[in-house]
């Protein structure tokens, strides 16, 4: 599921990392979220780039390093007619060295004020423009305002970031797996507060459930993928992750330990080119209503390797927002049992409704190409309600698409942040819908209560509940032989839906098993309890058992 899951010590060290912030000042969870990105950014930001330093050594290949060269800050810089001796004089008198503003010479610096001000001053000033000057990353980062007070909340800080990797590294050795959504993790473990501060709705997809559905839709390093409520970026993040792994040899794959989970996942490769670096990180495209959340999904696809992320402000469900038909898949967890202002709809979406988990399903079938795929989840509601509105959606999956699959999911998934039973919908823009496979998840490999613990078989090993089962199941799924009615899985047919009122949900159609139970004749219990001709029997005997009981006292 999450670090913070499978491993009670990292979620003791990032819970400690929150308890610095709030007991330094800082107590609005979302903007220590934000306050910790930047750090987390600029720990990642320096491994990476050392890490590729090594690779190009390695691998013989050209890399010029981020920290490389003289920083100036943007007033400091001199003007486009300078003289080289007049730039040559700015850069001595107030450039900095870019190699001084990595993590690990940062927290090299002895005394905390002046930790405190470099890092103010310059260091995240250079984060800030990282990206080319008209990227979304440049542009939403632009407001971006460093706020840790104080120089010992500051120290403290870096010291249990790095011990937090430490023991990130530590947990990747022991298991095999190195692709770490971190950012995500304290988003996770933050969440709770999040809610309290009146933040309600915002809740990350479990990174199971995320990785179960891209692995589902499957998507390829060519394919245009968006995401229209992305949050912190976990979908594209997934995606990103899926498409890497799956560009190794396939050699290379089977040495590879499946992770807490069951999925097999890689780390970002050295073996990626630059041509398909930039063409997987143009065609990775997010949109949020949240300026903070675009900004944390920014930096965490840049952290885990993704130069130039794609990820803009922007109300899908507006007006303001016009792209149709450009995106070969679409992957989401939209918000759910939200409305929106009728004045404010997109004239393009036509269901007659307010409710947002019904208004995506239309944005994301017109984001589609024609022949595109979406993978979403959405509250198990929408499935059988037999309002006019949820009909029509569902019409909508079915009849202008191929409506490939409908996973429900059991209400304990979301937990601690909501108790909503949800479902995953498979479909494909254009298609035409003859069968849909459902299937009935049971359990997803963590217990169903707040603390969601991962589950253990007897031996010790991972417990993934259906994730895997659900994955072979669908892969090898024929209409054909799949109709058995009484197990957690099966196809139904079009007309059939149809005829059922396009009702989607599982126990629609599921025949439930009944076990036969053959009680005893009266007579024959008698028997028993007073025995044959009223002698012996049960009764005697606890008559006499309590009398030996009483020889005792």
């Amino acid at each position: 599921m999450s670090l913070i899951s499978s491993n009670p010590a990292i979620a003791s060290k990032i819970n400690d990392l929150w308890q610095k912030f709030w007991s330094g000042g800082i107590s609005n969870p979302l903007t220590a979220i934000e306050q910790i990105t930047y750090l987390l950014f600029m720990k990642k930001l320096d491994d990476n780039d050392l890490n590729e330093m090594a690779n190009a050594k390695d691998f013989g290949y050209e890399y010029k390093s981020k920290f490389e060269g003289v920083y100036l800050l943007p007033a400091d810089r001199p003007k486009e007619d300078a003289t080289k001796k007049e730039i040559e004089k700015i850069l001595k008198d107030k450039g900095v060295d870019k190699n001084s503003l990595r993590w690990s010479q940062i927290k090299r610096i002895t005394k905390t004020d002046a930790m405190l001000e470099h890092v103010q001053r310059y260091a995240f000033p250079f984060i800030k423009e990282l990206d080319q000057t008209d990227s979304p990353f440049s542009k939403h980062m632009a407001n971006a305002v460093f706020i840790i007070p104080k120089p010992s909340l500051l120290k403290e800080a870096i010291s249990s970031i790095d011990d937090i990797f430490d023991e990130i590294d530590k947990d990747a050795d022991e298991k095999g797996q190195d692709f770490q959504d971190i950012q995500g993790d304290v988003y996770e473990m933050l969440l709770k507060e999040i809610a309290s501060a009146g933040k309600n709705g915002q809740f990350r997809t479990p990174r199971h459930i995320i990785k179960l559905l891209v692995e589902m839709v499957k998507p390829t390093w060519k394919q245009k993928i968006a995401d229209p409520a992305c949050g912190t970026g976990g979908f594209l993040l997934g995606a990103y992750q899926y498409m890497v792994t799956h560009l190794n040899d396939k050699k290379e794959l089977k040495k590879v330990k499946p992770d807490e989970d069951g999925f097999i996942r890689t780390s970002v490769s050295a073996k990626l080119t630059e041509d398909v670096k930039e063409i997987i990180g143009k065609n990775l495209r997010g949109y949020d209503i949240d300026q903070t959340m675009v900004r944390l999904g920014l930096m965490n696809l840049m952290m885990h390797g993704i130069d130039s992320p794609q990820i803009n402000y922007k109300d899908t469900l507006s007006k303001s927002y016009h792209e149709t038909g450009d995106y070969d898949i679409v992957l989401a967890n939209p918000p759910f049992t939200g409305n929106v202002d009728k004045g404010d709809i997109n004239e393009e979406l036509n269901l007659k409704t307010t409710k947002t988990e019904l208004l995506f399903i239309e944005r994301i079938f017109n984001m589609l190409k024609s022949g595109g795929t979406a993978g979403i989840v959405i509250p198990q509601g929408v499935l059988f309600s037999s309002g006019k509105a949820f009909k029509d959606a569902r019409k909508l999956m079915i009849e202008k698409s191929q409506l490939k699959a409908v996973v429900s999911m059991p209400s304990g998934v979301f937990k601690p942040y909501a108790g909503v039973s949800t479902a995953i919908l498979i479909f494909t823009k254009g298609g035409e819908t003859d069968n849909v496979w459902f299937y009935d998840m049971e359990s997803d490999g963590y217990s169903m209560d707040d603390k969601r613990t991962p589950l253990k078989l007897k031996g010790g090993a991972d417990d993934h509940g259906d994730l895997q089962e659900i994955i072979q199941q669908y892969e090898k799924a024929n209409p054909k032989k799949d109709n058995n009615r009484k197990i957690k899985h099966f196809f139904v047919s079009k007309q059939e839906i149809v005829d059922e009122g396009y009702d989607l949900s599982f126990s629609r159609y599921h025949e439930e098993v009944f076990e036969e139970i053959e009680y005893d004749k009266p007579e024959d219990i008698l028997e028993r309890l007073i025995g044959k001709d009223g002698k012996g029997g049960l009764e005697k005997e606890i008559v006499d058992g309590l009398k030996e009981l009483k020889k005792l006292f």
